[in-house]
C-alpha cells in the first residue's frame, strides 16, 4: 500500500520547557523548524544542552541553517549538503557575538544535538547527532528508528559543536513511510521502551490520534498536554520537543 498522491503532508509540532528549567526561570532550550510544500518536507529538531551557556542559540542556529541549505539542496548530494550545513552553522557560532574569543574552542558554550529528516517522492533520510530519536512508521505496522547515541554515561551525549562531530553524524535511509516522528531526549525517555523498540502504550495512541484528528489546533493542544502530563514529567523533567509528520 502506498500513499495516495493527492494527500497532503500534515505536520504537528510542539515544544515545552521542562521543570528543570522552569525552576531556574529559564526558557526552553529546544528548537525546531520545518518546511512543507505537500510534496517534500524538511524538518529538524535540536536540544540545546542545559549545561551550556548558549545551548538555545546553538539549537536555533543549526535548525535554521539546515532549513536554509536543505530546502534548496540537490537530493543526489543530500548527505554532503547536510555536512555542509553543519559546518555553516559552526561558522556562524564562531562569529556569534556571544563567542567573545571567536574561537572554535568556545563552541562548547553553544552545545546542541541534531535530529532531522528529508522526505521526497516516498524516499526519506534521517540525519542525527547525539541523543533524541527519529522514527519512520510503515504501512505494514513496522518501523525504523534512528537511535539516540549516548556516551559512557546515560546522561552523556554528543553535539554538532564538538571537534569530531563527523564521527557522530549518522544517516538512516528508508522509503514509503506513512508517519514520521522527531523528538528530543525529553520525549525519548517515554516514547521508546529501549533504543530499538517503541513504547506502544505511548506511541500508538498518539499516532492514531494525530492521524485521525482533522483540527490541527486541537491536535497540537492535545499533543502539548500529553508530553507535559504528570506522568511524562515524572519520567523526564527535561525540555521536550515532538514533531509528527503524516505522509
Amino acid at each position: 500500500m502506498t500513499r495516495l498522491s493527492d494527500k497532503s503532508i500534515k505536520v504537528i509540532a510542539v515544544k515545552s520547557v521542562g521543570p528543570q528549567h522552569k525552576n531556574k526561570n529559564l526558557c526552553c532550550q529546544d528548537f525546531f523548524a520545518y518546511k512543507n510544500d505537500n510534496k517534500k518536507i524538511v524538518a529538524v529538531v535540536s536540544d540545546g544542552a542545559g549545561s551550556s551557556k548558549y545551548g538555545k542559540i546553538g539549537a536555533k542556529t543549526i535548525c535554521e541553517t539546515m532549513m536554509d541549505v536543505l530546502w534548496q539542496t540537490d537530493l543526489n548530494h543530500l548527505k554532503e549538503n547536510i555536512a555542509f550545513a553543519i559546518e555553516a552553522a559552526r561558522d556562524k557560532l564562531i562569529i556569534n557575538r556571544f563567542n567573545k574569543t571567536k574561537s572554535v574552542k568556545n563552541l562548547r558554550d553553544f552545545s546542541a544535538t541534531l535530529v532531522g529528516v528529508v522526505y521526497y517522492k516516498d524516499k526519506g533520510l534521517f540525519f542525527h547527532i547525539g541523543d533524541g530519536s527519529a522514527i519512520a512508521f510503515f504501512y505494514d505496522n513496522s518501523y525504523k528508528i534512528s537511535k539516540p547515541e549516548n556516551g559512557i554515561f546515560s546522561c552523556e551525549t554528543f553535539f554538532y559543536t564538538v571537534d569530531d562531530w563527523q564521527n557522530h553524524l549518522r544517516f538512516t535511509e528508508f522509503s514509503k513511510a506513512k508517519q514520521l516522528c522527531l523528538m528530543t531526549d525529553g520525549v525519548t525517555g517515554f516514547a521508546l521502551k529501549n533504543k530499538s523498540t517503541i513504547e506502544k502504550k505511548f506511541m500508538l495512541p498518539v499516532l492514531n490520534f494525530l492521524k485521525t484528528e482533522k483540527n490541527s489546533k486541537y491536535a497540537k493542544k492535545m499533543l502539548y498536554n500529553t508530553i507535559n502530563s504528570a506522568q511524562a514529567t515524572k519520567i523526564s523533567s527535561d525540555d521536550k520537543t515532538f514533531v509528527w509528520i503524516g505522509l
